[in-house]
């Protein structure tokens, strides 16, 4: 818990009886490497905050997984659309390692929103930096090549190419694995020199 209420604290401040209440109001589930959190078809109403490893937002196109973004430790995941319109989801989240996430459903968010005002102020936050995470991918695909989206995620998420699989950065990035390879050669030899 102490996790959860170091990452909330960022989006605003929490006195003893808002954390009492946050406590009460959500609950913690554990997921091994490669496990399913969440699938495509079914309808959210539960909204994550991960504490603790990796998780990849994939969508299932024509029998194959493309790899949309990964979420590391301090960040929320919820299946929006389906979350706010009560729709069959069309993504589908994997843990890409050990992963520890706190879950609030919809229910509980409506009773917090009730009794805590600085719930109102977090969920803000945490769908304003959801929203400009989404319209930084969608800027690099249509101004930026695989080998700038490549220094991009060196450069900001740096780790991730020792926690993820490659293809799965691959597919991130909307190139096979092999030309992955020649763009990380390419892009190392150009930092060596």
């Amino acid at each position: 818990m102490n996790k959860l209420i170091e990452h909330i604290k960022q989006y605003a401040p929490l006195n003893d009886e808002a954390i009492e209440l946050l406590c009460k109001s959500v609950s913690k589930r554990v997921f091994k490497r490669n496990d399913i959190i969440f699938s495509e078809g079914k309808i959210s109403d539960e909204i994550y905050l991960l504490t603790k490893g990796c998780v990849r937002l994939f969508y299932n196109v024509d029998g194959t997984d493309k790899t949309a973004f990964f979420y590391t430790e301090g960040q929320f995941i919820c299946a929006g659309e389906s979350y706010t319109f009560n729709i069959p989801a069309i993504e589908n989240y994997q843990a890409i390692e050990e992963t520890e996430l706190y879950v609030f459903t919809k229910a509980k968010i409506e009773e917090l929103l009730g009794k805590m005002p600085e719930m109102e102020i977090i969920a803000r936050i945490a769908t304003e930096n959801e929203l400009i995470t989404y319209q930084k991918l969608v800027a690099s695909f249509v101004c930026k090549s695989a080998e700038e989206r490549y220094v991009d995620l060196l450069n900001t998420q740096g780790d991730l190419f020792q926690r993820v699989p490659q293809q799965y950065i691959a597919s991130f990035l909307g190139v096979s694995p092999e030309t992955l390879s020649r763009i990380k050669n390419r892009v190392h030899k150009k930092l060596g020199s």
